[in-house]
């Protein structure tokens, strides 16, 4: 009882630290990965449901670092990027699944999840094709795993291959599965990489919907499951305030400066959640899928950004 009790509150207490400055997302997933896999996670349940509260806040709040007329020439910018990509990714992700005998739902789930926005879109497509708790979970801990090295490597590769903040924010929205992990990653490239890593990323967010409701189509369920990511429309709204209210405008900067610290606080709680077990279960399938589709879609988008499109930038 009392171990228990001091693994909780060593817990919180690395939690409160996130939220000093110096900690850095880096950092912080790995220091809830190694907390999890060394001690386990005594607060499991609270921490992931905490942790997807803190990852909308701290989107939100980022909003208001940001102008409506950038905002909007990021997204004219990234949308073709967008399209393409969320198109070969599923339909490459499908037919490595396929390849390797993948069960239909987790190969659809793991090709979701790489190509729109991680764990969010394998949440919203999970009830669309009635996936089971083993076939989400595996899906999951794919998603998640390839994440945190995501979120570890790509701003070295960043610096490593010259690339300019544009370059960087709509490489890291395109080849990064979930928004918690790009965040972090472009956080650390640098501002301007951030507003744009932040902006590409939600407007691929929302392509949840139609690919959930394709599916839902394709397999006869109508609309059922399909939900709109509301806290999106939050992130506008925070732009729009921004934007066009002084008194707003004057005190964003302290907003943006507490969204980034929540942003710290999501990573260490997401790096919680990986545990031995959940490792343990992925099986080499689903994973040489998930690594296939990763190392496909993030060169692919490398070479387009960096030598063939956006040599300019």
């Amino acid at each position: 009882m009392k171990r228990d009790f001091c693994k909780k509150l060593l817990f919180i207490c690395l939690c409160v630290a996130c939220l000093a400055p110096g900690v850095s997302t880096p950092i912080a997933l790995v220091g809830g990965v190694l907390f999890s896999i060394t001690l386990g996670n005594p607060l499991y349940v609270m921490s992931k449901g905490l942790s997807k509260i803190t990852l909308q806040l701290s989107v939100v709040g980022l909003g208001f670092g940001m102008n409506v007329v950038e905002a909007a020439e990021i997204g004219r910018d990234g949308v073709l990027f967008t399209v393409v990509s969320i198109t070969l990714t599923l339909a490459v992700g499908m037919l490595l699944g396929r390849l390797l005998s993948t069960p239909f739902k987790t190969s659809l789930l793991i090709s979701t999840g790489t190509a729109i926005c991680g764990g969010s879109a394998i949440a919203a497509m999970a009830p669309v094709i009635d996936a089971n708790e083993d076939e989400t979970s595996l899906s999951l801990a794919v998603v998640f795993l390839l994440n945190s090295v995501a979120l570890l490597i790509f701003p070295y590769l960043g610096y490593l291959v010259g690339m300019s903040q544009k370059q960087f924010g709509l490489w890291s929205a395109i080849a990064i599965h979930d928004t918690s992990s790009v965040v972090g990653a472009a956080q650390k490239f640098g501002n301007d990489a951030l507003k744009i890593a932040t902006t590409v990323k939600l407007e691929r967010a929302l392509w949840i919907i139609p690919v959930t409701l394709f599916f839902s189509i394709l397999l006869k369920k109508g609309t059922k499951g399909v939900k709109m990511p509301i806290f999106i429309l939050f992130f506008a709204g925070a732009m729009v305030l921004n934007s066009y209210s002084t008194r707003v405008a004057a005190i964003s900067p302290y907003i943006v400066m507490g969204a980034k610290r929540a942003l710290v606080l999501t990573l260490f709680l997401i790096g919680s959640g990986i545990s031995v077990d959940s490792l343990k279960r992925i099986g080499y399938k689903p994973l040489i899928q998930g690594i296939s589709i990763w190392i496909f879609i993030s060169t692919l988008s490398l070479v387009a950004l960096k030598w063939v499109i956006y040599t300019k930038l």
